[in-house]
């Protein structure tokens, strides 16, 4: 008798996302024996297409990413022995759907979570180079031994205990929405990556995982502002082969990999300089 397979949880945080939303569910459709959708207030279609496809819909005010995933792991009833998270606008390749059942059903005592590669997809164009892929995630995790770090902005999944292994396919994140819509997350995101400096200058974030990332960055962090914008784009559209990435690749590294640094920089003087300003 064949043994019983272990029961996967996919949980997707939704807010207005009918144009991805049924896309991600039919990725994992076969492998995702329970479905939980945690929603913001969805007013298009959103939880229509959860309830047509039998997921669990949860409810609660959206602050962030992190506060929002690990309110799910308090507060869902995840019946599965592993955890996956995606976006509602990510979803699973067919070779990653066949390798994640094997995967987890014959991964080894104590690792208790699996590392992805993302691919991104920008106006119909993947993004292979400009060092920009393979990016690795940790993106399913055993129940109990996974956590989002507690960050306002890019956050992880971090693993409680144990180790991590890693599966060869790719999860794609195809955003299918226009270039109003990215400019605009990134101008959200540049807000909250300011205030992270700020916050890193003023000592309220000298320990845990900010730290690590400061490390990690330490030559793109003691350059000036600004100029470390253009030393970035310049690295990775020319050195890393960004340009190779066509005409949608120009707009993706221009956009993302000097203007939207470019903005950070430029909130962080700006607030700065308010501070300055205030003290006299």
């Amino acid at each position: 008798m064949a043994a019983k397979k272990p029961l996967l949880t996919l949980i997707v945080l939704t807010n207005n996302e009918e144009l991805h939303l049924k896309r991600c569910l039919n990725s994992a459709k076969g492998i995702a024996g329970q479905v939980i959708i945690v929603d913001s207030g969805s007013t298009d279609e959103t939880l229509a297409i959860a309830r047509s496809a039998k997921a669990e819909i949860y409810h609660h005010e959206f602050k962030n990413q992190a506060e929002q995933f690990n309110w799910a792991l308090d507060n869902c009833d995840i019946r599965g022995e592993w955890v996956l998270r995606l976006d509602a606008d990510e979803y699973l390749t067919p070779e990653l759907m066949r390798e994640i059942p094997e995967g987890v059903q014959t991964v080894a005592k104590g690792v208790n979570g699996f590392y992805m590669k993302r691919r991104v997809i920008f106006m119909g164009r993947w993004i292979r180079y400009g060092g920009y892929y393979p990016r690795w995630f940790l993106r399913i995790f055993r129940k109990g031994k996974g956590r989002s770090e507690p960050r306002e902005m890019d956050e992880h999944i971090v693993l409680l205990e144990g180790e991590a292994s890693r599966l060869e396919s790719d999860f794609v994140d195809e955003n299918l929405r226009d270039l109003n819509f990215f400019t605009e997350k990134h101008n959200g995101f540049s807000s909250r990556e300011a205030r992270s400096a700020i916050a890193r200058d003023a000592g309220e974030a000298a320990t845990g995982e900010d730290r690590k990332r400061a490390t990690r960055k330490g030559f793109y962090m003691r350059l000036p502002l600004f100029l470390r914008a253009w030393w970035y784009f310049i690295w990775r559209f020319f050195f890393r082969g960004g340009f190779l990435d066509g005409i949608p690749g120009i707009i993706f590294h221009f956009l993302q990999g000097f203007w939207y640094r470019f903005l950070i920089d430029a909130k962080i003087y700006e607030a700065r300089r308010k501070k300055i300003e205030n003290r006299k």
